[in-house]
Formats: C-alpha cells, structure tokens, sequence
C-alpha cells in the first residue's frame, strides 16, 4: 500500500526521525561512497535539474507522470528524500502549494527556478491575484529557469561553476530551438480556428508565446470547480468559430471536456478530442514525451495538427511516439 500522506503537523518529527534513522533508499550511507542528492519536486524540473547537474549527483524526483502536482500532498518518503537532500529545487509561484511546508523544511534548502524570471514576464491569474505557474509552456521563459539552476550550482560549488554553467547554457539552446518550432509550426494554423480549449488553464503562457488563444474550462489550478456556465460559453464559441477540436491533458480528469464535446454536437457542430496535452506532467520516464523537449514537442504538434496546421507526425526532431487523436470518451486520462 502507497504510504499515507503527513499532517502537516507531523512533518517536523518526521524530517527528526528521517535524519536521525538509517535510509536504505538513495543517498543512504552504506559504508560506500555515495553521491550527494538532489531532490526535484515536477518532472519538468528534474529534467533540466539533471542535465546541469551532470554526473555529480543523484537527482531523485518525487512527482511522477500523470500526477497532478496541484493536489499532490507529501508522503513520508518525500519527507525522508527532502530531509536527506543536499538541496531541492522545485517551481515555485505556489504550483506545489500542498508541499509548500516540507519544502520550508528543507535542512540543505530549496531553490525555486521561476525566481530568476523578471515579475513583468509572469501572468496572473485574474480570480486569485496570483501569478500562473505554468511557466515552462514559455520554452524562453524555461530556458531562463535553466540557466538559472545552473547559477544554483555554481554558487553550492564554485570549483565547478563553468561545467554547470556550460550545461545549462546547452539545456537552453534546446529550449530555445523547441520554442522556433512552435512559433514557425503553430503559424501554419489558420487565424479562425487557432483556439485551444483544454481541462485547466495551464496553457496561457503557450498561447501568449506561440500566438494562440488559449480557453480552459477550469482555472489555473485544477482544485478550482468547472461550472455549467463556463462549459456552455465554450461551447457557443466553438459551435460559432467551428473549431474542430478541444483537448484533454494527461493529469487531469477529462470529463468536462467530454461535456464541450456533447453540447457542441448537440448544436450540430463537427468537434473531436483531437489529442491528449502534456499540462502538469511529462510523459511516462525514459521516453521522448519524458523529457522537456518532448513534451513541448508532443504539444506543439498535436495542437497544430488537430486544429488545421502543418505539422509532421513525429515532430521537430522526428522522435515522437505518434498517436492518431483520442476519442471523446475512454483513453489515457479518463475518469
């Protein structure tokens, strides 16, 4: 059985006992010389994380694929994992704002990577007054997070600060070269039909880097409620611009989706779930779709081919797993 998440209370003991007990998992001290461990918190994270942190460091993440990190809560062996961590990066903006308190608690600190972008860059979100998250749907604004955990590095060990900053300024170049495509693929949508409407609006910073409006049935964070009126105003709009098709997200549950798609073929509009986004997670570990680059590659093409653009099947760099679109019920993500 998966161990129950901590009150809150209990988090301080917790990281006590952890530090004070043997650990068997990564970083344990058995006798043998082990490297030191990073401690990531979104997948998004650990993968840029581990690729500036090169060979040096065990770079353990704690939310996995599929996993809404909006409603994820703490478990005592990410206590443990924090607790015995050399440092912790993660987000910030309060996307992990369940795990706000034992990242706090942090002994070797924890690193927020959207610190190192300017406050005007950031979006707000109009109902809480508080900035999106999502930055990593900018690939500019990720590759500044980048070449941010690089700095991070090179102050907790100057003797290596240019190896960091060198990676980093390579995880950049990626981020950037993935942005050019969106911008250039994303282009070839025609202007009418250029909407994207998904679960939860995760996906602001993608419209306003890639020139698409963006609609989400729920707001910023998927603990926010989607109400019939909003469902009925996506569904006039999509009826009146005929927009082909909406989206599902692999961490959130598509059944308002589903409800877009009934009402506007009750209208007789022509619509499908033309694919499943990458929104708060990254595809499964040890795939293309489970690193950033692919991510943001899977998106940009499902987006583009789904609403009329000219994309090739299996991307930028010819490595997506490629999939025909998803139906309006069953599938990857249903609830």
């Amino acid at each position: 059985m998966h161990p129950r998440s901590l009150p809150l209370a209990l988090l301080a003991a917790a990281c006590l006992v952890a530090s004070s007990c043997g650990r068997s998992g990564p970083g344990a001290d058995d006798g043998a010389a082990r490297r030191p461990v990073i401690v990531t918190t979104v997948a998004m994270v650990t993968d840029i994380v581990k690729e500036v942190a090169g060979d040096g460091y065990e770079v353990v993440g704690l939310v996995g694929a599929g996993v809404d990190p909006h409603l994820y809560k703490p478990t005592r062996d990410d206590v443990r994992a924090i607790s015995g961590a050399h440092t912790v990066f993660y987000v910030g903006l309060n996307l992990e704002g369940k795990m706000a308190d034992v990242l706090a608690s942090a002994p070797g600190g924890a690193h927020a990577v959207t610190r190192v972008i300017p406050e005007d860059m950031l979006l707000t979100d109009e109902e809480s007054g508080h900035p999106d998250p999502h930055v990593w749907m900018d690939a500019t604004l990720w590759a500044r997070c980048a070449e941010g955990v690089g700095e991070a590095f090179a102050k907790m060990d100057p003797a290596d600060a240019g190896a960091y900053r060198e990676r980093a300024a390579a995880v950049a170049a990626k981020c950037l070269a993935i942005h050019n495509y969106g911008v250039r693929t994303l282009a070839t949508v025609p202007r009418p039909a250029r909407l994207l409407v998904t679960s939860h609006d995760a996906f602001r910073y993608f419209g306003g880097a890639y020139d698409v409006e963006v609609l989400g049935v729920q707001g910023i964070s998927t603990e926010s409620e989607a109400g019939l009126q909003r469902v009925n105003q996506l569904v006039d709009t999509l009826v009146e611009r005929r927009v082909k098709a909406v989206f599902v997200e692999s961490s959130v549950p598509r059944k308002a989706i589903e409800a877009i798609v009934e009402g506007v073929r009750a209208k007789g509009g022509e619509i499908t779930v033309g694919g499943e986004l990458y929104s708060d997670a990254m595809g499964a570990s040890g795939t293309y779709e489970g690193t950033y680059v692919g991510m943001m590659d899977h998106n940009i093409t499902t987006v583009a081919r789904a609403l009329g653009g000219d994309a090739p099947e299996r991307g930028a760099n010819g490595k997506l797993a490629g999939s025909a679109p998803h139906t309006a019920t069953g599938g990857p993500g249903g609830n």
